[in-house]
Protein backbone atom coordinates (compact mmCIF):
# COMPACT_ATOMS: atom_id res chain seq x y z
CA UNK A 1 0.00 0.00 0.00
CA UNK A 2 1.23 3.48 -0.86
CA UNK A 3 2.06 5.64 2.14
CA UNK A 4 -0.33 8.51 2.69
CA UNK A 5 1.01 12.04 2.80
CA UNK A 6 0.70 13.83 6.15
CA UNK A 7 -2.08 16.01 4.70
CA UNK A 8 -4.00 13.03 3.36
CA UNK A 9 -7.54 12.79 4.75
CA UNK A 10 -8.53 9.73 6.76
CA UNK A 11 -11.33 9.22 4.26
CA UNK A 12 -12.84 10.58 1.10
CA UNK A 13 -16.60 10.36 1.48
CA UNK A 14 -18.73 10.35 -1.65
CA UNK A 15 -22.22 11.78 -1.24
CA UNK A 16 -24.96 12.52 -3.72
CA UNK A 17 -28.28 11.47 -5.10
CA UNK A 18 -29.31 8.14 -6.60
CA UNK A 19 -27.45 7.48 -9.85
CA UNK A 20 -24.58 9.89 -9.13
CA UNK A 21 -22.05 7.05 -9.27
CA UNK A 22 -20.96 7.01 -5.64
CA UNK A 23 -20.23 3.28 -5.55
CA UNK A 24 -18.72 3.00 -9.04
CA UNK A 25 -16.54 6.08 -8.63
CA UNK A 26 -15.64 5.05 -5.09
CA UNK A 27 -14.40 1.64 -6.20
CA UNK A 28 -12.42 3.17 -9.06
CA UNK A 29 -10.89 5.89 -6.90
CA UNK A 30 -9.93 3.46 -4.14
CA UNK A 31 -8.33 1.07 -6.60
CA UNK A 32 -6.27 3.79 -8.25
CA UNK A 33 -5.17 5.34 -4.95
CA UNK A 34 -4.53 1.91 -3.39
CA UNK A 35 -6.96 2.78 -0.61
CA UNK A 36 -9.65 0.70 1.06
CA UNK A 37 -13.21 1.05 -0.32
CA UNK A 38 -16.33 0.82 1.86
CA UNK A 39 -19.92 1.11 0.69
CA UNK A 40 -22.07 2.00 3.69
CA UNK A 41 -25.09 0.18 2.26
CA UNK A 42 -23.01 -3.02 2.10
CA UNK A 43 -22.02 -2.53 5.74
CA UNK A 44 -25.66 -2.09 6.76
CA UNK A 45 -26.68 -5.20 4.81
CA UNK A 46 -23.88 -7.26 6.38
CA UNK A 47 -24.76 -6.06 9.88
CA UNK A 48 -28.49 -6.77 9.52
CA UNK A 49 -28.46 -9.73 7.15
CA UNK A 50 -31.01 -7.91 4.96
CA UNK A 51 -30.89 -6.00 1.69
CA UNK A 52 -31.55 -2.25 1.93
CA UNK A 53 -34.90 -2.62 0.13
CA UNK A 54 -35.95 -5.27 2.68
CA UNK A 55 -35.10 -2.98 5.59
CA UNK A 56 -37.24 -0.21 4.07
CA UNK A 57 -40.12 -2.62 3.36
CA UNK A 58 -40.04 -4.48 6.68
CA UNK A 59 -38.93 -1.79 9.12
CA UNK A 60 -39.47 1.58 7.42
CA UNK A 61 -37.26 4.54 6.67
CA UNK A 62 -36.91 5.69 10.29
CA UNK A 63 -35.40 2.36 11.35
CA UNK A 64 -33.19 2.32 8.26
CA UNK A 65 -31.84 5.79 9.12
CA UNK A 66 -31.07 4.63 12.67
CA UNK A 67 -29.19 1.59 11.34
CA UNK A 68 -27.39 3.82 8.82
CA UNK A 69 -26.14 6.23 11.51
CA UNK A 70 -25.07 3.32 13.70
CA UNK A 71 -23.14 1.70 10.82
CA UNK A 72 -21.55 5.02 9.83
CA UNK A 73 -20.29 5.56 13.37
CA UNK A 74 -18.81 2.07 13.42
CA UNK A 75 -17.09 2.52 10.05
CA UNK A 76 -15.64 5.91 10.94
CA UNK A 77 -14.55 4.70 14.37
CA UNK A 78 -12.70 1.78 12.78
CA UNK A 79 -10.72 3.65 10.12
CA UNK A 80 -7.15 2.35 10.17
CA UNK A 81 -5.99 3.30 6.69
CA UNK A 82 -7.05 5.83 4.05
CA UNK A 83 -10.53 4.88 2.87
CA UNK A 84 -12.96 5.88 0.15
CA UNK A 85 -16.44 5.69 1.64
CA UNK A 86 -19.64 5.74 -0.40
CA UNK A 87 -22.78 6.58 1.55
CA UNK A 88 -26.43 6.33 0.57
CA UNK A 89 -28.32 9.20 -1.02
CA UNK A 90 -30.15 10.13 2.19
CA UNK A 91 -27.30 9.67 4.65
CA UNK A 92 -25.67 13.10 4.27
CA UNK A 93 -29.06 14.79 4.66
CA UNK A 94 -29.16 13.61 8.29
CA UNK A 95 -27.49 16.17 10.58
CA UNK A 96 -26.08 13.51 12.92
CA UNK A 97 -24.37 11.80 9.99
CA UNK A 98 -22.89 15.10 8.80
CA UNK A 99 -21.56 15.66 12.32
CA UNK A 100 -19.98 12.19 12.39
CA UNK A 101 -18.39 12.72 8.99
CA UNK A 102 -17.00 16.14 9.88
CA UNK A 103 -15.43 14.77 13.06
CA UNK A 104 -13.69 11.93 11.18
CA UNK A 105 -11.10 14.15 9.43
CA UNK A 106 -12.40 13.19 6.03
CA UNK A 107 -13.11 15.16 2.88
CA UNK A 108 -16.67 15.08 1.62
CA UNK A 109 -17.30 15.14 -2.12
CA UNK A 110 -20.74 15.74 -3.64
CA UNK A 111 -21.12 13.88 -6.92
CA UNK A 112 -23.82 15.84 -8.70
CA UNK A 113 -25.62 15.38 -11.97
CA UNK A 114 -28.67 16.63 -13.79
CA UNK A 115 -31.88 15.01 -12.53
CA UNK A 116 -32.44 13.62 -16.04
CA UNK A 117 -29.03 11.96 -16.10
CA UNK A 118 -29.40 10.57 -12.58
CA UNK A 119 -32.85 9.18 -13.36
CA UNK A 120 -31.60 7.55 -16.57
CA UNK A 121 -28.69 5.93 -14.72
CA UNK A 122 -31.08 4.52 -12.12
CA UNK A 123 -33.28 3.09 -14.85
CA UNK A 124 -30.31 1.60 -16.74
CA UNK A 125 -29.10 -0.30 -13.69
CA UNK A 126 -32.57 -1.67 -13.07
CA UNK A 127 -32.05 -2.15 -9.33
CA UNK A 128 -35.13 -1.25 -7.34
CA UNK A 129 -34.41 1.75 -5.17
CA UNK A 130 -36.64 2.19 -2.13
CA UNK A 131 -36.85 5.98 -2.55
CA UNK A 132 -37.49 6.02 -6.35
CA UNK A 133 -41.23 5.85 -6.97
CA UNK A 134 -41.85 7.98 -10.05
CA UNK A 135 -40.30 10.84 -12.04
CA UNK A 136 -42.06 13.65 -10.18
CA UNK A 137 -41.18 12.22 -6.76
CA UNK A 138 -37.57 11.62 -7.94
CA UNK A 139 -37.17 15.30 -8.91
CA UNK A 140 -38.81 16.61 -5.73
CA UNK A 141 -36.65 14.44 -3.49
CA UNK A 142 -33.51 15.50 -5.40
CA UNK A 143 -34.38 19.18 -4.93
CA UNK A 144 -35.17 18.70 -1.24
CA UNK A 145 -31.76 17.07 -0.64
CA UNK A 146 -29.59 19.24 -2.89
CA UNK A 147 -28.99 21.97 -0.26
CA UNK A 148 -27.65 19.37 2.17
CA UNK A 149 -25.34 17.93 -0.51
CA UNK A 150 -24.01 21.42 -1.20
CA UNK A 151 -22.53 21.42 2.33
CA UNK A 152 -19.84 19.01 1.08
CA UNK A 153 -16.24 20.19 0.76
CA UNK A 154 -16.25 19.75 -3.00
CA UNK A 155 -18.86 19.40 -5.75
CA UNK A 156 -18.20 17.59 -9.03
CA UNK A 157 -20.75 17.46 -11.84
CA UNK A 158 -20.70 13.90 -13.19
CA UNK A 159 -23.29 14.48 -15.93
CA UNK A 160 -20.91 14.18 -18.90
CA UNK A 161 -17.99 12.36 -17.27
CA UNK A 162 -17.02 8.69 -17.22
CA UNK A 163 -16.40 6.90 -13.94
CA UNK A 164 -12.64 7.17 -14.53
CA UNK A 165 -12.84 10.87 -15.33
CA UNK A 166 -14.75 11.53 -12.11
CA UNK A 167 -12.16 9.54 -10.11
CA UNK A 168 -9.36 11.61 -11.66
CA UNK A 169 -11.19 14.86 -10.91
CA UNK A 170 -11.76 13.88 -7.27
CA UNK A 171 -8.11 12.89 -6.79
CA UNK A 172 -6.81 15.98 -8.58
CA UNK A 173 -9.07 18.49 -6.81
CA UNK A 174 -8.33 17.01 -3.38
CA UNK A 175 -4.60 16.99 -4.10
CA UNK A 176 -4.35 13.24 -3.54
CA UNK A 177 -2.22 12.71 -6.63
CA UNK A 178 0.36 15.33 -7.55
CA UNK A 179 -0.34 16.77 -11.00
CA UNK A 180 2.94 15.25 -12.22
CA UNK A 181 1.70 11.75 -11.25
CA UNK A 182 -1.79 11.91 -12.76
CA UNK A 183 -0.65 10.42 -16.08
CA UNK A 184 1.17 7.60 -14.27
CA UNK A 185 -1.52 6.83 -11.65
CA UNK A 186 -4.51 7.48 -13.92
CA UNK A 187 -3.08 6.57 -17.37
CA UNK A 188 -6.31 6.14 -19.32
CA UNK A 189 -7.94 9.34 -18.16
CA UNK A 190 -5.59 12.17 -19.19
Amino acid sequence: MRKANPGTPAAVVLVGYMGAGKTSVGQELAQRLHWKFVDLDDVISARTGRRIAEIFEQSGETEFRRLETEALGAVLGGLKSPTVLSIGAGAFVQSENRRLLRSAAGRIVFLNGSPETLMERCRQHGARRPMFQDENQFRQLYESRRNSYMKADLCIDTTRLTIGEVAVEVARRLGLVPRSNIAKDFPNEV
